[in-house]
């Protein structure tokens, strides 16, 4: 890959796994400085320990304070990169609004947050990244908490395009994804379910953190480009 990033700092805040593991290595390797943050700063700190080029922050972005004060100590920042969620999976009867609100808190308001504290602080040609998904435009039974959750980091992104231009703002579409995430579905349920979604898709295939990563990074190199949200779902929406 490019040194597109070389001498940016790239703040990617999320676990220390999936998509934000693969998004901090490819920004480093597009030749960025790259800040990992997350709530678990320990945890974060095991996984880049023998990474060079990737040090580590504890920012919650539940806590307007924790992100205004993550600001002051990176004091610049060339892209934010914004992986973090909170799902809150269920049908309506099985909902609870305290789950409802920590995915909106999560993806939505915590993202804003980051463009509150660090806009100011970006460099020329900066951008920030926020994350949606699939269920945002696949609407299904059982997901309506993530499908207004993403719908509305969509939004979001368009209108912090508008109103931090021209600093860019867009966002990530991720269909399924092999990571963690689907872990709570067991082994087996989850080989079945990716067995299915191959059959399903239009793409044949399970998306990787790869896939997604270079999307984050020609997102955050494409001067063109702002106001989007690019769909790396191997065309499930369409099924």
């Amino acid at each position: 890959m490019t040194a597109a990033l070389h001498d940016q700092t790239v703040l990617v805040v999320g676990r220390g796994g999936g998509l934000a593991q693969a998004i901090s290595l490819a920004a480093r390797d597009a030749g960025a400085q790259v800040v990992a943050a997350g709530r678990n700063q320990a945890g974060l700190d095991a996984v880049y320990a023998s990474e060079p080029g990737i040090s580590t922050e504890t920012v919650d972005l539940t806590d307007e304070a924790s992100i205004a004060a993550l600001g002051k100590r990176l004091g610049t920042v060339g892209h934010v990169v914004s992986t973090a969620s909170a799902r809150a999976r269920g049908r309506v009867p099985d909902l609870e609004r305290d789950a409802v609100r920590r995915s909106f808190d999560t993806k939505v308001i915590g993202p804003l947050l980051l463009a509150k504290h660090l806009a100011p602080r970006m460099t020329d040609g900066g951008s920030f990244v926020i994350f949606s998904g699939a269920a945002a435009t696949k609407i299904t039974v059982g997901t309506l908490a993530v499908a207004i959750t993403n719908a509305a980091a969509d939004t979001l992104a368009r209108s912090l395009a508008l109103e931090l231009a021209p600093t860019r703002v867009n966002a990530i579409s991720p269909g399924v994804i092999d990571t963690s995430a689907w872990d709570g579905l067991g082994e087996q349920g989850k080989a079945d379910y990716f067995a299915e979604m191959r059959q399903r898709n239009p793409a044949r295939r399970i998306g990787t953190p790869t896939d997604v990563a270079q999307a984050v990074v020609f997102a955050m190199t494409n001067t063109f480009l702002t106001g989007q949200t690019l769909h790396i779902d191997g065309g499930e929406p369409l099924t």
